[in-house]
């Protein structure tokens, strides 16, 4: 493991108090840190269960908690720490440091999580995984139909970095596609134009004839509501890939 070297209580306290700052810097950190009787991690988590206990939620405990994440603390085994600590160290401190915590570890919430909030934004179920098409996706996509007789009407869902193939909707009048957001971020573009973002109320109109694809940001989950444009003819060409040397810069 890398040498801890800490510098806080020079920086702060060298001139007012260097014993004290002596001591922070050269002995807690600088020895008892460092010392590899007991592992890194285990040592953060004691520090923050320490902390917890004292009623220490201040600046220092969100260092410690910042500190204990770099070293390998997971967001379950955390939540597992604090609840555990809890029971003999008081409930409002649990929830004093739950409140930092979560910020520490917002990062890193599960992709079901991820998938839950996204849902909850929007009044359309996210529907069945869309095996059917996969092969015209990269990515995991999700259908729900919501109408299917006089005007189809389907809830498409991507998954961050999902995105269909470019294709064209085909028909001898009429025909084409209508877009609308109902929720996340996503990318619309047609064949030798700039991609346009997509956000939660705008609209697409896409004509029979048009090549183009469209699909989720690369951070972001995405859902819209395809509406078939009736029409004589109708049918979808599905083309290549988007070229992934260009999706990822958007």
């Amino acid at each position: 493991m890398e040498k801890i070297v800490q510098t806080a209580g020079r920086d702060s306290l060298g001139q007012f108090a260097p014993e004290f700052a002596h001591y922070n810097d050269d002995v807690l950190f600088g020895e008892n840190w460092n010392n590899t009787d007991i592992d890194h991690k285990t040592r953060c988590i004691i520090t923050v269960v320490a902390l917890m206990a004292s009623g220490v939620t201040d600046s220092s405990l969100r260092y410690h908690l910042e500190n204990a994440k770099k070293a390998g603390v997971t967001r379950a085994e955390i939540a597992a720490v604090v609840t555990h600590a809890a029971f003999y160290a008081g409930w409002p401190k649990a929830w004093a440091v739950f409140n930092m915590a979560k910020e520490v570890w917002a990062g890193d919430a599960p992709a079901q999580d991820a998938k839950a909030r996204h849902a909850a934004e929007m009044v359309f179920p996210i529907g069945a995984p869309n095996d059917a098409y996969a092969q015209y996706f990269i990515g995991q996509s999700y259908l729900a139909p919501v109408s299917t007789s006089q005007v189809g009407v389907y809830n498409v869902t991507f998954e961050p970095g999902c995105r269909n193939n470019w294709h064209i909707h085909h028909a001898s009048k009429g025909g084409g596609q209508i877009l609308v957001c109902v929720a996340g971020r996503g990318y619309y573009q047609e064949w030798g134009k700039e991609p346009v973002a997509l956000r939660p109320g705008d609209c697409v109109n896409i004509p029979a004839g048009v090549k183009h694809w469209h699909g989720a940001a690369p951070n972001s989950w995405f859902s819209h509501l395809a509406i078939e444009v009736p029409g004589e003819d109708a049918s979808n060409e599905w083309l290549e890939a988007v070229d992934d040397s260009q999706y990822p810069a958007l």
